[in-house]
Parts: structure tokens; sequence; C-alpha cells
């Protein structure tokens, strides 16, 4: 798959002017400013009450000690809201005459001849954003250890290499990187969208591991573009999704960036979405000009490191024995493996490329890998265990009655922060045996965390009921649309005629349980008979007398990702191919019987192709699949 991104991408960018890659018009400029300022001027410590819509509206900066709990901070943003719209109200009632200091001051954020309709619309639109100065030039810092290695791959996939300012936006190039929606590492990969790239179960995690996870980033990026024909689209669709940009570029024109940017509605493009693609600009201001805006800062040199592969499956306190270093400097340069490997569920996999500086190690690493003795390496992994889980189990009392850790089990099972389980569910369990002693083994996969999350309350958007994003900037900013299916066109998304588009994977049965109500309902609603099923593009109305569109969406979306997820732990893209259909071919019978290939993989690598009415001669890409040993 590398290889054909690398055509496309290539053959696309080269068609480019360097001039037109990251376009930057004069309607954008007031949002790149602000958010140039939120990366180089506001501090942790403190943010700003602004317009939502109008970034260059700053009502005012907000002290926000690092001290003060989640609830005073809100209570202080709130306070401050409240009095700004009564402000903004008695201004839009007209009143320009005798005004109060604070009336005059607020007015003069405004244009000279601002109606009163924009100033009452401004009273809604009022959200604080933290100020991300001191995190910003952290990672301006961290990014040394490996820019060199973010540009050399993009410059082989041919994706601009100024786009390795994004991990700034994303996570401040923190390969700790961590947020409550379940993405991970300086690429903030959520589980689903990092399989179709990467390897992430149970025992391996490449999301964690900054060059695995940045070459990953740049085949999406390509592809992203391959598809959307411009990078400002293409970087939009990296945070909201390829199908909801898409579906914004047939609204409003394949080039029509900027009106996408200001004026599109969909459902779930908020402040997120529309301000993805300008934070990315003004990340690569800052990236681009270190010395005017952080003069005398010196980033981190990149580590010289030895790589070996491993032939077999080694326990983890063997591989330190053998090495001679601590399990704590092992996984500082092996982010990818899991909690499951350090405390001694799993073996390090065999296949698996360790990777250290060679200033750690007494002599070549594979000389040292290869001096294992014969006792110390194994032909199979440990098995898997599972625990059915009972009504009323937590995770951790399942922790404690199988002696492990619940970070093992989230490990194991891939859940997110909210650790959510059900009764029935199916959990892997540690393998039994005795667990490795405690000194050569640690349980963190890396140098131990800042006692506070990794990244920290950042981005609070108090337009709806003052609601408080967990996260950094990227925590905002990935809480658009269809999270984990980044690649997906598909539109989960209920119409404003309360219908749906039946994709693959979906019965009425599904629908039914969603709205939890009966599938005769739907049935009777849709005037479709007993045992007639629905097919893939047809259109059903829905009954949300009992549960309302955000919440069904929600319980889709979350049924598609679990599909999915399922899916990659037991196949790989191992390459791509290009078939061009000929008379009498079928997509169904194409991706299905030829290929072996689910429709829903299939309309990821062919958003543009109607399933219904393809054309001989139409080319479509078809992933091909191989089975993968996950131990």
């Amino acid at each position: 798959m590398r290889a054909i991104l690398l055509l496309v991408a290539s053959a696309i960018f080269s068609t480019a002017a360097a001039d037109e890659i990251f376009p930057q018009p004069p309607e954008l400029q007031a949002d790149v400013d602000f958010w140039t300022d939120i990366f180089t001027r506001i501090g942790n410590d403190e943010g700003v009450l602004h317009d939502n819509r109008d970034l260059a509206v700053v009502y005012e900066r907000l002290a926000m000690p690092e001290k003060l709990g989640r609830g005073e901070r809100q209570r202080r943003i709130e306070k401050r809201r409240k009095l700004l719209q009564a402000t903004l109200r008695t201004l839009a009632a007209g009143k320009r005459d005798n005004l109060t200091a604070e009336e005059a001051r607020v007015l003069a954020l405004w244009p000279d001849n601002v109606s009163n309709a924009t100033l009452q619309g401004a009273v809604n639109r009022i959200r604080f954003q933290q100020g991300l100065r001191d995190r910003f030039r952290e990672g301006l810092i961290r990014s040394g250890r490996w820019r060199d290695h973010v540009n050399r791959e993009f410059a082989a996939l041919g994706v601009p290499v100024e786009i390795a300012a994004l991990p700034h936006v994303e996570s401040s190039y923190n390969p700790d990187a961590r947020s409550h929606v379940g993405a991970s590492g300086i690429w903030q990969f959520t589980r689903s969208t990092g399989q179709r790239f990467m390897r992430v179960d149970h025992v391996i995690d490449e999301r964690n591991d900054p060059f695995e996870a940045t070459r990953a980033a740049g085949q999406l990026l390509a592809y992203n573009y391959s598809i959307t024909g411009n990078w400002p689209m293409a970087i939009t669709a990296y945070n909201h999704g390829l199908g909801g940009v898409r579906r914004a570029m047939r609204e409003f024109g394949d080039t029509a960036y900027v009106d996408i940017l200001r004026n599109y509605k969909g459902r779930t493009f908020g402040f997120a979405s529309r301000n993805f693609y300008v934070a990315f600009l003004a990340a690569k201001e800052v990236d681009q000009n270190v010395e005017k805006y952080f003069p005398g800062l010196t980033a981190e040199s990149p580590i010289i490191y030895t790589e070996a592969e491993l032939a077999n499956y080694v326990p983890v306190a063997e591989i330190t024995r053998v090495l001679g270093i601590s399990a704590r400097q092992l996984a500082t340069h092996n982010p990818a493996l899991q909690p499951t490997v350090w405390e001694g569920s799993k073996y390090l996999p065999r296949g698996y490329t360790l990777r250290l500086p060679a200033s750690e190690l007494a002599s070549s690493l594979a000389e040292l890998i290869g001096a294992l003795p014969a006792d110390a390496i194994f032909q199979n992994q440990l098995p898997d265990m599972f625990h059915t889980v009972a009504r009323g189990d937590t995770l951790s009392q399942i922790a404690d009655a199988y002696d492990t850790r619940v970070s093992t089990l989230v490990a194991l099972n891939g859940l997110n922060s909210s650790h959510f389980i059900r009764a029935g569910q199916k959990l892997r369990l540690p393998a039994a045996g005795p667990m490795p002693a405690a000194e050569t083994v640690v349980v963190a996969t890396r140098p131990a965390p800042e006692p506070e999350p990794v990244i920290e309350p950042a981005i609070e958007d108090i337009e709806a009921g003052a609601e408080e994003f967990e996260g950094g900037l990227a925590e905002t900013l990935r809480s658009g649309e269809q999270t984990a299916l980044l690649t997906d066109p598909s539109d989960y998304s209920v119409a404003d005629d309360n219908t749906i588009e039946v994709h693959p994977l979906e019965t009425l049965g599904h629908f039914g349980d969603w709205l939890e109500i009966k599938t005769q309902r739907l049935r009777d609603l849709n005037g479709l008979p007993f045992r007639a099923p629905v097919t893939v593009g047809q259109r059903i109305k829905l009954d949300l007398g009992t549960v309302d569109a955000a919440r069904f969406e929600e319980r889709r979306v979350a049924y598609h990702q679990a599909q999915q997820d399922r899916f990659f732990r037991e196949h790989l893209i191992s390459g791509v191919v290009e078939h061009e259909i000929r008379m009498g071919e079928s997509i169904w019978i194409l991706a299905l019987r030829q290929y072996d290939v689910p429709i829903w993989l299939f309309r990821q690598y062919n958003p543009g192709v109607d399933l219904h009415k393809v054309r001989p001669g139409t080319k479509v890409q078809i992933p091909l699949l191989a089975d993968v040993d996950r131990n």
C-alpha cells in the first residue's frame, strides 16, 4: 500500500505550485493570528473568552492558575460569560449612546457598522480557549527527536514536509499523549484508523511509536489528498473524517475550502473541524520561525538508534538481563510494546524490531540478542484466557479476581479511557503463570508520567451549557464527526426528515435496538413487508420518540467502530491493486467473491464510486488482505 500511495501522492503533488500548497487567503488571516497568539503569547495558566465565529473578537484574557480545580475554573468562565452576554444583549437592543465603560469596550471590538442582529447572534457564541504557549514550546523542544525522520518519511511519500508541524496541534509532539476518545501518540490515531496502517492490539500498539505512526500519518494524509485534491481539505479530513469533508465538498465545490470552513452546516462540523486547518497554518508559521516566537530555543537532538529483529518469543526480563539495561530504559525507546509485555502476560513477540540507542549498549544489539540462552526463547506466545462479564462486574473487581491490573485488562481488550464493559462481554485475560520479578519489569511502558493527565485541559467549549472538554487542543479539535472512522465515507447522521441511508452490516434489527423500539414499528413506518430485508443505499425513516438522533448516531458509529476493530484484529492490508471494471462485473461480486473484501472496506478505498451504478471502464482500488499472527 505504501508504494501505491507514494505514486498517487507524488503524481498529484507535483502538479501544484509551491505557493498554492497551503493557501492562506485574507479571509482566514484573523483565525490564523488567533491561533498564533494562543500558541505563542497566551500561557497555559491563562486563557481568552472570544467569539467562536469571528476569532478576531477576543473579549478578555482570564487568569487560570493550574492549582484551580475544574469546577472553580468553570465557575470563573461562566461568571464572566454571563456578564458579557448581558452587555451584548444591551448593545443588540440598539444602545449606542451613554455607554458604560464596559459597553464601550465590548462595542469597540466589533466593526463600526456592526448590526444589532450580529451582536444578538454573538450572545451565544462566547467560548473559552486556554493558552498553549508553554506546551507548544515544550513540543518544539521535543520535536527535534523525530523531525529528521518525519521529513524523510513525508518526502518519500510525496507529502509536504511542512505538515510535520501538525503534531504540534495534535499532541505537542508528546508520544505519551492519550485522549479520552482513544486517540494515541504524537499523531493521535484512533484505534480503528490506526489498524488500517499499523499493528494495534493487546501486545503491540504502533500508534505509540513515533517512527511507525509517522509513516502511517503520511499514508493517511496522502490518501486524503488523493481524494480531496487539495491540502486544506486533506488536513481537515484528518480531523473531521473523509466522509464528512466529501459531503461538504459536494455542497460547496471541490476547491471552496474557505466557504466550507466558514459556512458548512454539517451536524458535527463545529468549532473543532472549522479550525483544524487554520490551527495547522498557525503551527506551521511558528514551527518555521522559532527564533521569532521563542528566541534562544534549542530543540533536542535526534537519537542514533540501533535495531534488531527478534527471531523468537522472549520474556522481557530475559531481554533486559542480556542487554544489561533496565525495563524502563527498554520501554522508553520501544513505546509500541503494551503493558501486557511489561507485566509478563505476553512475551516480546517474534518479528518485533527492538530499538535502542547504541550508546546504551556494551556491544551490538543483534549480538547481544543472539546470546540469549535456549531456555529464554520460545516458539509460541503465551496463551490468552477469557472472562465473561456478569451483571454488576467492574474492571477493578475482575482485575482483583485474576490477580492482575486494570491497565492490563484495558490494554488486552482495547478499551477506551471510560473502561465501559457490559454483561455478556468476553474479556481477554493475562496468561496464567508467575508474574516477573518486580525489580526487573515496570508496568509503565515509558518513564513515569506526571501525576496529571498527559493532555491537560486546554480547550473548553462553553457554547452548549458550559460543557468542558478533557484534553488539549487536539482533544476539542478531534471531537467532530466519526473520530474513530476517519477514512469512512459513510454518512452515519440522521437527516432533517428523520431518515438514514442503510450502510453495509446494518439490519432493521440493529436500528430497532439503537432506537429501543420493536422492529415491526420500523416496518410499519416504512411500509416494509414482514421478513423483507433492507438493502445498502435504501433510505429508512426512523421513530425518534424514545431515543433522540444524537444518541442513535452515537450507537450507530460505535457499532461500526466495533465491527471494523474486530475485522482488523484478524486482517492486515498488505497492498492495493487497481482494477478496471469490465462489462457485466458488479462491485458486489468483485469485492465479496473475487477479492474477499467487505463492502464497507471497499467503500473506504473508493468513496466516490456508486455501488449500484458502476460503469465499465471505471477504475477502482482494491485493498489486498492477509491474515496475521497477532501474538
